[in-house]
């Protein structure tokens, strides 16, 4: 994370769907049906074991559960129960977004375990659908696809003029609204004219935060760029064969050079976009093993699995070189933030601290990589706001791959055998994976991570 420079050799901010059939949908949520079973019974061992999502890990992280009990004032069996129940909730919902199409409005977990999963819609028939599959319903005005377009509209007048005292917007679902953080309601005001955006969708709220970028192969470790400005690493990605990392774009340009904790030398960025977006991925030289790990500071590393998305109200903990390991909540995803440097858009909001040299750190919830720190106001003293640019965006944007405890390193990936991603499996429908033959036991549609190897609720050992 870093802070403003005028030094020419460090960049800005551097420190010193359409609707799916019946049947489509009923196939997606028989597995999510079941991953939601534990979530009435958040004080049972047993219920959040059940509760987990197909490929995730059966026992959390130690650190990751100290950080939360820390930062989330929850006991060690509380934190772990959360875990489960938002494990459950990212399937939960990422299924039913799929089977209610143009009607979805959202998702949100609530409660002191996320022991609740909101789902909104702007469809009353669709009322039992959700409730089927262990939800909450809940009936708006308006679907997601109408609130991303007020968005865009805000965005798009940004990227006209810049509005300084107009550092944030974002869509917040539970509202089933916009809402936008001005210093000034005039300022606001301003953005909204020039947007040319229904005002009936929009709230303003008075802010004096003031956003900058954070910028001073394991998640959460420094790197220096060019030898002097710090940031830090987000997760181990691949490219071919090529091992790297993704950070955050606003920490260098293409070409810029990197050496590691230790200042030996490292690689250098590929690509970088900022602002606009706020990502960007380094080459590592041969001297640098990409790892599924992120630096748990103070404690043992947490493992990366995968990088469901999870849903807003999720706990979220995050890496960084300047103040370690820290927790808090995904409060908003889709949000604009305005920078010194320019308006980002896209990226996630949070109750997490950061200071300037934690930018590109790691965000993870459970097992799950989130994305990379980008910017925000506060400290980890006093508390703040931190934004996180979500990686799979970047992973896409460059062709990475994710390394994982379940494969992309740089060792020789697993025989997928006759087992695929996408397929409808029946009970009792036989594949092989990694040259072991395997029976569902559980109808399915199979998701990426879903493999027979590392989801038994799934599959079976024939």
């Amino acid at each position: 994370m870093a802070r403003p420079t005028s030094s020419g050799n460090l960049p800005p901010g551097a420190r010193a769907v359409r609707r799916q059939g019946a049947a489509a949908g009923a196939a997606v949520l028989a597995v999510a049906g079941l991953a939601l079973a534990g979530l009435g019974e958040p004080s049972s061992a047993a219920a959040a074991e059940g509760a987990r999502a197909p490929g995730a890990h059966s026992a959390p992280d130690p650190d990751l559960v100290r950080a939360m009990s820390r930062d989330l004032g929850l006991t060690a069996s509380e934190a772990e129960t959360r875990l489960g129940n938002e494990a459950a909730a990212a399937a939960t919902s990422r299924a039913l977004r799929t089977a209610l199409g143009d009607s979805f409005a959202g998702a949100h977990v609530s409660g002191r375990t996320a022991e609740r999963l909101t789902v909104e819609t702007t469809d009353a028939a669709e009322r039992s659908r959700i409730t089927e599959a262990g939800a909450t319903a809940r009936v708006v005005t308006r679907d997601l696809g109408a609130l991303d377009r007020v968005q865009k509209a805000l965005d798009r007048a940004a990227a006209r003029s810049a509005p300084k005292d107009v550092p944030v917007w974002y869509i917040d679902t539970v509202r089933n609204d916009v809402v936008v953080e001005a210093r000034s309601t005039s300022a606001a005001h301003a953005l909204l004219k020039r947007a040319d955006v229904d005002r009936d969708a929009v709230t303003v709220r008075r802010t004096t935060a003031e956003p900058r970028p954070l910028a001073d192969l394991r998640g959460g470790d420094a790197y220096y760029m060019n030898g002097s400005g710090r940031c830090s690493i987000g997760f181990s990605v691949t490219r071919g064969g090529q091992g790297g990392f993704v950070t955050a774009g606003h920490c260098g340009t293409p070409g810029t050079s990197t050496s590691g904790y230790n200042q030996q030398p490292q690689g250098s960025f590929q690509g970088s976009t900022f602002p606009g977006r706020d990502y960007a991925w380094v080459a590592a030289n041969s001297s640098w093993t990409p790892r599924p790990l992120v630096n748990g500071y103070g404690g043992g590393d947490v493992t990366v699995a995968g990088s469901t998305e999870a849903p807003v109200g999720s706990s979220v903990c995050r890496s960084g070189s300047t103040t370690g390991w820290h927790c808090g909540t995904i409060q908003q995803r889709n949000t604009s933030v305005t920078y010194p440097q320019g308006t980002v858009s896209g990226v996630t909001r949070t109750t997490v601290c950061a200071e300037p040299g934690d930018s590109g750190g790691s965000f993870i919830s459970g097992s799950q990589a989130q994305g990379m720190t980008s910017g925000g106001s506060g400290d980890c003293t006093s508390g703040g706001t931190t934004f996180f640019h979500p990686v799979n965006p970047a992973l896409q944007a460059y062709g990475l791959t994710l390394v994982t405890s379940g494969g992309g390193g740089p060792t020789d990936p697993p025989d997928q055998g006759t087992w695929a991603a996408g397929t409808a499996y029946r009970v009792g429908d036989q594949v092989t994976y990694d040259g072991v033959t395997y029976r569902c036991v559980q109808a399915h549609t199979a998701q990426p991570g879903w493999n027979p190897q590392d989801a038994p609720s799934l599959w079976s050992r024939a």
